[in-house]
């Protein structure tokens, strides 16, 4: 895998994502010059306070996704409670209120592939801690289309069925801490 020529990151989270996302997200610089797109796996009936809890940590901007919304380089888009989202193949959001994808909505699974087919060798996949096994099939989505997969260790993780059902999904994903994750994000940020 390298690192030249990424144009976007995709980051699925569950069990233990505000902690894992508040450590990753505020390593990221302001001038991160590729956009975020994450889903976390959140309540339908709530209004979700991650939004605001992480952009205060962060110097990149971080917000809720809106539909046919283009993206932005330096920005963290969180898919909303109760919608999936999507990436087309212009590089434009969009939000689905489709059918949950094991027993999800947002589905990590359906943010991921639908950015393989618009990106493809060009993103980042990054699944951190979690209950379940959203996010393996689409971190092999990212891997069959050439892109880079990054997987927070499972041991070190608060929920390691996540992390580590997209490792035995995708064997070539790399394994690492919450540091070293933002270190190869940094180390893609370079890229010409």
């Amino acid at each position: 895998m390298s690192a030249t020529g990424m144009r976007a990151v995709v980051v699925g989270a569950s069990a233990g994502a505000v902690e894992a996302l508040s450590t990753l997200l505020p390593m990221l610089p302001r001038e991160f010059p590729m956009p975020i797109l994450a889903v976390v796996h959140l309540p339908a009936d709530r209004e979700s306070l991650l939004p605001g809890i992480l952009k205060s940590r962060c110097l990149v901007d971080v917000r809720e996704a809106e539909d046919k919304e283009p993206t932005e380089p330096g920005t963290v888009y969180l898919a909303p409670p109760d919608y999936h989202l999507l990436v087309e193949r212009d590089g434009t959001l969009s939000l689905s209120s489709e059918e949950p994808v094991l027993y999800s909505r947002p589905s990590i699974d359906v943010l991921f592939e639908s950015a393989a087919d618009a990106y493809g060798p060009g993103l980042i996949g990054v699944v951190l801690t979690g209950a379940n096994s959203d996010g393996a099939r689409g971190l092999r989505a990212i891997a069959d289309a050439g892109g880079m997969g990054l997987v927070q260790r499972p041991d070190l993780a608060y929920a390691p069925a996540m992390p580590q059902a997209a490792l035995d999904a995708c064997p070539g994903a790399l394994a690492l801490t919450l540091e070293e994750i933002a270190a190869h994000l940094m180390e893609a940020r370079l890229a010409p």
